[in-house]
């Protein structure tokens, strides 16, 4: 996946204040607007016969997640909720925790979608394997027609 530079939300305030745009770069990141949107760091490895998509989720199970194919488009997403009640004598604490994730990703061309797609989860990572279409099978078969 290629680097996207940030888009700056507020452009105005750099032709304003030119002296405050190294605080504005600080202050409009992605993180401010999007502070409870979690998302797992992902490796995409691509080998001469197939696709490894690793996605570090630890604290899920296996059960959170849903892994779809839709019209090319791969879609990875999990919840995670979790509650905690104690009670004593003169007071009860209730805790609760609740994670959540969707990525998606348009398959390439290359991806055999009618052989089995194998989805792994151990350790903290879920790993997704995706098979290549035989190389024949890829390229443009060409057919010469002879001019009579």
């Amino acid at each position: 996946m290629p680097l996207v530079q940030f888009n700056r939300r507020l452009p105005i305030l750099d032709r304003m204040f030119p002296e405050i745009s190294d605080i504005t770069d600080n202050m409009m990141t992605e993180d401010l607007f999007q502070r409870d949107n979690w998302m797992p760091a992902i490796n995409v490895m691509e080998h001469k016969k197939d696709f490894e998509i690793e996605v570090s989720a630890a604290g899920f199970t296996k059960k959170d997640f849903e892994v779809s194919i839709s019209d090319d488009v791969l879609t990875i997403s999990a919840e995670n909720k979790k509650e905690k009640e104690e009670k004593e004598e003169n007071y009860s604490r209730r805790e609760f925790s609740y994670n959540s994730f969707n990525r998606t990703f348009t398959l390439p061309k290359s991806v055999d979608l009618k052989k089995k797609i194998k989805a792994n989860y151990e350790n903290g990572i879920l790993l997704i394997h995706l098979e290549k279409l035989e190389a024949s099978k890829t390229e443009e078969k060409k057919k010469m027609i002879e001019i009579s």
